[in-house]
């Protein structure tokens, strides 16, 4: 079959989902990027009516097609509110492929999910040569985030925290530890907690040691695969996750590994859910992998809370005295893809050095979107300002959140508007009353 037949074909498949979009415009009120704009373009009937002529709207001007649908979060909102049950975020990620298949990928996003996302020592390599230089080019601006000014072409205006001296596998290498409890996890740490929020993935294992829980932590597991796959690289994800699959294999075989576990709302909705939906790109053996993976994997929030119970049991320490103010936020993997928001918050409730205060509109996205803060940055801290303004007005000192990019956002807009509030990881806050 041509290359031009097929992506006939593909895009009849896409006119086949777009018929039951109703055009109600329910999904107007809750997306993130419309709230910032005020655009219809923007709203999710506004793209699925330029998807209902995509052949002819590719031919005329990919460039502006491929403009329109990358300004979105893939948040997920307009799905979970819409009344028809329209399935958006496959259909955007369908577009998203096809469009790169007409295009190309873009040449230095090639080399990042083909050969950096797919070599972790590689990737681990890059982050720890670069580290002892960035104090260089980086200028402190809050208690832990600086900005770059000579790289603000690349990455804007934000603030970010520095990159640590090692990796997490770089720490603690490859793991086996056996478990006392009854119970084995694989601890799937992603790109966030192992190469840049390391002090997540550390609490992670402390709180798993704790609890008696058995730990396998392979050295040779990559990215998820969702940066690739949100960007329309349909073969950077395969690619990728053929490599993960290949490590996880060898250690579900025997049965001795209960469940997989990841700090990650977006790893664990990217296992959960979109392994399987493209298990038919894999071979048949690999498909009984994926189907094997999205059955154990699980958020370490639910896994404590719903497995362990750990909610249910006396909490590990007293009060010091000094009580700090904790919001938390909803990640939209997190909550809308995944059913997972009680189990953090329940998490959060056992430090009772911490108390739990609700802000507005907790679960509305915050603007990082992966990919989508690099490209559309101004855009970004626009919907991250809202969320920023939710967060100060709740009077909490702290904030956390289940998903270490939206840390990283929530971390840029605070240390903009100097706000000293703190970013944590549910994670976080119950392994500081736990033994060292």
């Amino acid at each position: 079959m041509s290359d031009i037949t097929r992506l006939a074909t593909k895009l009849m498949k896409l006119d086949d989902k777009l018929c039951g979009c109703m055009r109600c415009g329910l999904c107007q009120s809750v997306c993130p990027v419309f709230g910032a704009t005020m655009k219809e373009a923007d709203v999710s009937r506004g793209k699925l009516a330029l998807l209902d002529n995509l052949a002819h709207e590719i031919i005329k001007d990919a460039d502006a097609v491929d403009e329109k649908l990358n300004r979105c979060l893939l948040c997920g909102s307009c799905q979970a509110n819409c009344p028809s049950g329209v399935k958006i975020l496959d259909i955007f990620m369908e577009a998203r492929n096809l469009l790169t298949e007409y295009r190309g990928l873009n040449p230095i996003k090639k080399v990042v999910f083909r050969q950096l996302l797919t070599h972790p020592d590689l990737f681990s390599a890059a982050m720890r040569a670069a580290a002892p230089f960035q104090g260089a080019v980086m200028r402190k601006k809050g208690a832990k985030t600086y900005d770059m000014p000579l790289m603000s072409k690349l990455i804007g205006s934000r603030h970010i925290a520095k990159l640590p001296a090692k990796s997490l596998h770089a720490t603690y290498g490859e793991l086996h530890t056996p478990s006392s409890c009854g119970v084995t996890v694989l601890f799937f740490a992603g790109c966030m907690a192992d190469k840049y929020y390391t002090n997540v993935g550390e609490a992670c294992l402390k709180v798993l040691k704790h609890h008696g829980v058995g730990v396998v932590m392979p050295t040779d597991l990559t990215c998820c695969g969702i940066p690739a796959l949100a960007s329309g690289d349909r073969a950077g994800f395969v690619k990728q996750t053929e490599k993960n699959l290949a490590v996880i294999a060898k250690e579900l075989i025997g049965g001795g590994v209960d469940y997989i576990v990841t700090p990650c709302g977006s790893c664990t909705a990217t296992l959960k859910e979109w392994w399987p939906h493209y298990a038919m790109e894999f071979i048949p053996e690999d498909r009984k992998i994926i189907e094997a993976v999205a059955s154990k994997v699980m958020d370490i929030n639910q896994f404590l809370v719903d497995v362990l119970h750990v909610d249910q049991q006396a909490a590990p320490a007293q009060a010091t005295g000094n009580v700090t103010k904790v919001t938390f936020h909803d990640s939209c993997h997190l909550k809308k893809s995944l059913g997972v928001a009680a189990q953090p918050r329940k998490l959060i409730k056992q430090n009772p050095n911490y108390e739990l205060v609700e802000m507005k509109e907790a679960d509305r996205c915050c603007g990082c979107g992966g990919s989508f803060t690099l490209f559309h940055y101004d855009l970004s801290k626009k919907i991250g300002q809202r969320k920023r303004e939710n967060i100060v007005n709740s009077g909490a000192s702290a904030v956390a959140s289940g998903c270490p990019a939206c840390m990283m956002q929530l971390s840029d807009m605070l240390s903009q508007n100097e706000d000293a509030v703190q970013v944590k990881h549910p994670i976080e806050i119950y392994a500081e009353i736990l033994p060292n």
